[in-house]
């Protein structure tokens, strides 16, 4: 596996007044660093964790996307988080207590399939400033306000 198979992902999710209107954002780069995709959207009605799920969720579905089915079955992929809930769920160290996430984290075990090897990391929240202006951006659109 070389260089070019490996991706990180940098994810965010938050709501405002949890749960309240809430939004995805995240940041897909090459081994170089390199942006190859960022993305905010408004989910509507959510918790800041459901959120944070399905940042992560999008995400993985948007890389594999870009690099297609049979790359993604070699790639190496760091996702990137400051919710160290999230982080440490999906790497089973904590055990999932809110039912509504359990879908969402066999979404999760199940897009994993899709990929080489995938391994979740907790950042400090200044590491993921990108993710989380991504998230504010599309909170703070019109169509997130009032649509």
């Amino acid at each position: 596996m070389g260089k070019e198979d490996f991706f990180v992902l940098y994810t965010d999710g938050g709501a405002r007044n949890n749960p309240g209107p809430a939004a995805i954002g995240f940041v897909i780069q090459d081994a170089d660093g390199r942006t190859l995709k960022e993305r905010g959207e408004a989910i509507g009605e959510a918790t800041n964790n459901i959120a944070e799920y399905k940042a992560v969720i999008a995400a993985l579905k948007k890389l594999k996307s870009l690099v297609g089915g049979e790359r993604a079955k070699k790639a190496r992929v760091e996702v990137r988080s400051d919710s160290e809930l999230i982080v440490r769920q999906l790497n089973a160290k904590y055990k999932i207590k809110e039912q509504e996430l359990m879908p969402l984290f066999v979404n999760i075990w199940n897009l994993k399939q899709d990929f080489g090897e995938i391994s979740f990391v907790h950042v400090p929240r200044e590491q993921n400033r990108t993710a989380d202006h991504l998230v504010n951006q599309a909170l703070d659109a019109p169509a997130a306000l009032f649509g």
